[in-house]
């Protein structure tokens, strides 16, 4: 099994940063890509970027250009650099696993992101 622990989530200002990790634990040599999503009240749950072992990313249009993916396979670890963020970024962010069959292997708890106008 695999176990994923977000963390970086806060309060911050339009136009600030925050950085998100998502760090596994278990299992994690069944991980393949990992990725990012994000929930808002009232909303389903979407993508906003994921990252393949190899390091092949994929953005969500709102997200392209305002916010980086990254891993250090080393650690076991994925990361959400978000710039200039807007009060409509407000959610809950997770990290997801994923198996090289293609199947998510884990979610994690979330990690909420607030952006104040």
């Amino acid at each position: 099994q695999v176990q994923l622990v977000e963390s970086g989530g806060g309060l911050v200002q339009a136009g600030g940063s925050l950085r998100l990790s998502c760090a596994a634990s278990g299992s994690t040599f069944s991980i393949n890509a990992m990725g990012w999503y994000r929930q808002a009240p009232g909303k389903e749950r979407e993508l906003v970027a994921t990252i393949a072992s190899i390091g092949n990313t994929r953005y969500s249009d709102s997200a392209k250009g305002r916010f980086t993916i990254s891993r250090d396979n080393a650690k076991a670890t994925v990361y959400l650099q978000m710039n200039s963020l807007k009060p409509e970024d407000t959610a809950v962010y997770y990290c997801n696993a994923v198996s090289g069959l293609g199947s998510i292997v884990s979610w994690g708890q979330g990690t909420q992101v607030t952006v104040s106008s």
